[in-house]
C-alpha cells in the first residue's frame, strides 16, 4: 500500500502511512478514544505529530491506557515519575494539563452523559467536508468551529486546548476531512 497517493505529510514512515490510512480523518465516537486523542494533541503542541505518534505506545503505558479516572487521581509522585519517563514528552505543564483535563473530562461526562455527542455538536454531528478543492496550501490551522470548541473546553476546565490544538484534534478524529486533492482518501470537490 506504499504506492497509493497520500497527503503530503503521510509518506514520512510506515507508522505515518498506517496512521494516515487507518486513523486520521476517520470519525471517532468513543469517549475514551476521544480523550486519548485530545491529550495527545495537547502533548503535540510545539512538536511534530510524528514525534507523538512514535511515542504513543509509551504514552499509553505511562498514562494507564488513557483511563481518565486513573489519570484524574494522579498526585505529585506520579507527576515526578512521568517527568523521569524518557519514552514520553517530559513537559511538566503538559503532564499537569493531562491530569486537569482528565478531571474536566470526567466532570463533562457526568454532566452530559456523552462527551462524544458534546464534542461532535461543534460540527453538527457530521464530518465537515471541504467546499472547494483542497491542496496542502489550503489547509487551515484553525476554523470557527475549532475556536468555539477551544473556548467551550476552556470554560469546562480543560487546558492545552487552544484553537490550533482543537483543529488538529478535529482532523484526527474525523470531525473534518482534510485529506488533500490527489490523496486516495480525498472526498472534496474537484477543480
Amino acid at each position: 500500500m506504499t504506492d497509493l497517493p497520500r497527503c503530503f505529510w503521510a509518506d514520512d514512515s510506515d507508522l505515518m502511512r498506517i496512521y494516515h490510512d487507518e486513523e486520521w480523518g476517520v470519525p471517532v465516537f468513543d469517549d475514551r478514544e476521544l480523550f486519548e486523542r485530545l491529550i495527545l494533541e495537547g502533548f503535540q503542541a510545539g512538536l511534530s505529530w510524528r514525534t507523538i505518534l512514535h511515542k504513543r505506545d509509551n504514552f499509553r503505558a505511562a498514562f494507564d491506557g488513557f483511563d481518565p479516572e486513573m489519570i484524574a487521581r494522579y498526585g505529585e509522585d506520579k507527576v515526578q515519575e512521568l517527568m523521569q519517563n524518557a519514552g514520553i514528552v517530559r513537559n511538566q505543564r503538559k503532564i499537569r494539563a493531562a491530569i486537569q483535563n482528565a478531571q474536566a473530562f470526567l466532570a463533562l461526562a457526568e454532566r452530559t452523559n456523552s462527551v462524544s455527542e458534546w464534542l461532535w455538536a461543534f460540527v453538527d454531528g457530521e464530518p465537515l467536508l471541504p467546499d472547494k478543492p483542497l491542496t496542502p496550501g489550503d489547509l487551515p490551522v484553525t476554523t470557527p468551529e475549532a475556536k468555539a470548541m477551544s473556548k467551550q473546553l476552556r470554560k469546562e476546565g480543560f487546558s492545552f486546548v487552544g484553537p490550533t490544538i482543537c483543529y488538529a484534534f478535529m482532523q484526527s478524529v474525523g470531525m473534518v476531512n482534510d485529506h488533500v486533492m490527489g490523496c486516495f482518501k480525498y472526498v472534496g470537490p474537484l477543480p
